[in-house]
């Protein structure tokens, strides 16, 4: 069993876990690997002059202790070398050190936190080669379809000079695509895609005739019909989102269920939600999204059901049914949760900014929101197969990840998956200029002031990235520079199919970027010459975010290789962030604002370490209870064998 499938410490357990972890801390992880890339520079003399028949041989006889599972640390630091060597033909471009020290680390499976922008695709060929050497196949985790394709066919020529085979994962594949790419020694994949598959070969080849433990029995498994050959090796890019940003919502594969008597119950739930006041017939709960119905309520909602029948029979039903719809009405908001495409809703991930077309919420909150928006309501369907992706990932035998924002989640990699984490220098100095926060009383302050500073930055020519939290900040930004004159260029979940375009020229002198959280993951923006001269790439946050990483994240795009850029973070006391998580301090700021009703740096910056301490806390033991239910799910249905 992997260490990481041990079950999640509680109690005084976990305490002791916890302070083991912090000891670990202490061991000189980055002076190691630096080390090891120091003595890999001295070897490169070896590869250098030689042929590529010969150093492709050199590479086949190198491959032999990884395949019998016997290598050694000399073994790896000589691979190393010749793999940097077959990088360096293949593509032109040489490993840093810091990437070679980057990739040995994933391959001890660590966790390894660069910069944005070092070259964190070509650093995982390094141990994607060692792991496939194996011949039991390695994924790679992307964030999304065209970065897996992207990175496997960039690579494909480094992989092939290697002597292994390499494939990828998108969503449009049939089942033998799917089938004929994990059988390549390395295969690209989202993590979406990945856990998809596994819990369809579950379906397909339980123990005692009965699917994940639901018990219903289901035919019986051929060889042929499932696609994975099992789970051995996983590289995670972007791992603070892959494990710890998403790993509360599990995945589910649904079957067939519900009829028109349940679409009717939520369309007569809409009328019955009509007819109750927030404060007085219920209570909502923001850190939650959750409603609380209060005696008045449920006395109003017995009343509604007099003469409905089918679920309104069930007082408890009905009130489950109106909660949904209240809080559809009030916590998941259009262009902010969700979109509307081809009379469907598309949930939109509130970490990246991306459609989930393939996404629904659970226990009818979906068909309460097509409800609410008079869209078609699907049925709701019966669970067949769920898996939280903390669940999932722990299943590898070996696992690996890396993300420029790894450092603030240290605590909970370590007490989930039993990861040690390496913080590696950059290749160049970091000269980008943080210019503080600022934070405003009300919204349409702080608006004003954004686009000033927009104004302001273009001017100067340089250009500017305008980071927002959903599709309606983007929007509304928008129609304000539009308004100006001021040209610019929007990504957001309804403006998608340019992406890779609009990011390519982004760092181009004087261009106006307005983009969601999806400008922030897995791609680069390269700066041409005169926006170097001006000052580098300008990022400007429009809202806090729950977690401290995700604005780091976003900063992080003005840092590339010691790229010159500077970023600054504007926010108001109406975000989501202060109006759910702010509590006392927030009201004890609101009495200290200067004239021009912005706060002094100082408690501004005390402000939202409070504010995001309690949304990283109450996030993280979201997390915690999606794992231990699944160990709890795992314990109470193992009789089915599943």
């Amino acid at each position: 069993m992997p260490p990481s499938m041990e079950k999640i410490p509680r109690g005084l357990d976990a305490a002791w876990h916890s302070a083991m972890g912090r000891a670990r801390r202490l061991w000189p992880y980055r002076n190691i690997y630096l080390r090891y890339a120091r003595k890999i520079d001295r070897l490169e003399s070896k590869f250098h002059g030689i042929s590529d028949a010969r150093l492709q041989r050199r590479l086949g006889r190198l491959a032999i202790p990884f395949h019998l599972g016997r290598d050694r640390r000399v073994d790896r630091l000589l691979a190393a070398a010749a793999i940097r060597e077959a990088i360096r033909r293949t593509t032109g471009m040489r490993l840093f050190p810091v990437q070679i020290a980057g990739g040995l680390a994933l391959f001890d499976n660590l966790l390894v936190e660069m910069a944005t922008g070092e070259g964190k695709s070509i650093t995982a060929t390094v141990p994607a080669i060692l792991h496939g050497w194996r011949r039991r196949g390695c994924h790679i985790i992307t964030v999304n379809d065209y970065l897996a394709r992207r990175d496997a066919e960039e690579f494909q020529k480094v992989y092939n000079f290697a002597g292994l085979s390499v494939g990828y994962i998108a969503q449009e594949m049939s089942s033998e695509q799917r089938r004929d790419a994990y059988t390549k020694d390395i295969t690209y994949a989202t993590n979406k895609e990945v856990c998809a598959d596994y819990l369809r070969d579950r379906l397909q080849r339980p123990r005692g005739g009965v699917a994940a433990g639901n018990g219903f029995p289901i035919p019986p498994a051929t060889p042929s019909s499932c696609v994975q050959r099992g789970l051995f090796a996983a590289i995670v890019d972007e791992a603070d989102s892959v494990l710890i940003d998403e790993a509360v919502t599990p995945l589910i594969i649904s079957g067939g269920g519900g009829n028109d008597e349940q679409s009717q119950a939520y369309r007569e739930a809409m009328d019955v939600a009509r007819n109750l006041k927030p404060g007085r017939d219920y209570r909502l709960e923001p850190r939650f999204r959750s409603v609380e119905l209060t005696e008045p309520g449920r006395k109003t909602i017995a009343f509604c059901r007099q003469g409905r029948g089918g679920v309104w029979h069930s007082q408890r039903r009905g009130e489950e049914l109106v909660g949904q719809t209240l809080a559809a009405r009030h916590f998941y908001l259009r262009d902010k949760q969700y979109v509307i495409q081809d009379d469907k809703i598309v949930i939109v991930d509130e970490s990246t900014g991306r459609l989930m077309p393939d996404r629904h919420w659970r226990d009818g909150l979906h068909q309460a929101v097509e409800a609410r928006e008079a869209l078609a309501i699907q049925p709701l369907k019966e669970t067949l197969a769920r898996i939280s992706f903390q669940r999932f990932f722990r299943l590898y035998e070996r696992l690996s990840g890396m993300s420029g924002t790894l450092a603030e989640a240290r605590g909970e990699l370590w007490h989930v998956y039993r990861r040690d984490m390496v913080r590696l220098p950059t290749n160049r100095p970091c000269i980008r200029r943080h210019n503080g926060w600022r934070i405003y009383r009300h919204d349409s302050q702080k608006w004003d002031a954004i686009v000033d500073e927009i104004r302001r930055a273009h001017h100067t020519g340089r250009p500017v990235l305008v980071g927002t939290r959903n599709v309606l900040a983007s929007e509304e930004l928008s129609r304000r520079l539009t308004a100006l004159g001021l040209a610019h260029r929007v990504l957001n979940a309804r403006r998608y199919a340019e992406e890779a375009q609009i990011i390519a020229e982004a760092g181009k002198a004087g261009r106006i970027t307005v983009a969601t959280n999806m400008a922030g993951r897995g791609t680069d923006i390269r700066l041409d010459h005169q926006a170097k001269e001006a000052g580098g790439l300008y990022v400007i946050a429009t809202e806090l975010h729950e977690s401290g990483r995700v604005d780091r994240q976003l900063a992080g795009r003005a840092r590339r290789q010691g790229d010159p850029g500077g970023n600054i973070i504007f926010a108001s006391l109406d975000d989501q962030l202060f109006r759910t998580h702010g509590g006392a301090p927030v009201k004890l700021g609101g009495t200290i604002f200067t004239g021009n009703d912005k706060l002094p740096p100082a408690p501004a910056a005390a402000l939202i370490r409070c504010a995001q301490i309690r949304a990283e806390r109450l996030a993280a033991a979201q997390r915690t209870s999606v794992a231990l239910m699944d160990e709890q799910l795992d314990e109470s249905l193992a009789f089915t064998g599943a």
